[in-house]
């Protein structure tokens, strides 16, 4: 699994004109499954950025969790962070997974993530076209890996 974490003063997903999903200060997730992800994945991943401390301190220092600032979470699905572009300028999307993959597992993801922030995390939908608006506080950006945990 891929993910680019944003932390964001705001962000929302838009879908045929309609705000589907809001929040407020917390992390707009970019989310990229591939056809050998699995729940250990999930595990780690939800893990690791639970506990990630990006979120400033009273001295100015990133030392918070999202918890700890009491943020919100919204994650949209995102199969283009596997894109391939190393033959031609056209981008392949081979190691993305099938929706038979990736939908539960984006799922499982987003009710993890939610059951650790205990509250709801926003969503966008799966397989639609999507407009993505959000502000970056930073800005800070983190990009996660689960085939490079170390």
């Amino acid at each position: 699994m891929r993910a680019v974490i944003q932390r964001v003063n705001h962000a929302s997903v838009t879908i045929n004109d309609e705000v589907k999903s809001s929040i407020g200060q917390g992390y707009m997730i970019l989310l990229g499954v591939c056809e050998d992800d699995t729940e250990e994945d999930v595990n780690w991943l939800v893990h690791k950025i639970i506990g990630l401390r990006v979120f400033d301190d009273e001295q100015g220092v990133m030392n918070k969790s999202v918890i700890d600032v009491g943020g919100e979470i919204l994650v949209v699905s995102q199969f283009t962070l596997y894109a391939s572009y190393k033959k031609g300028n056209r981008p392949s999307w081979l190691r993305a997974a099938r929706h038979e993959i990736s939908v539960p597992l984006y799922e499982n993801f987003c009710a993890k993530l939610s059951q650790e922030l205990g509250k709801p995390v926003g969503t966008g939908e799966f397989g639609a076209y999507m407009k993505v608006e959000l502000e970056n506080d930073g800005p800070v950006t983190i990009c996660m890996d689960t085939k490079n945990k170390e």
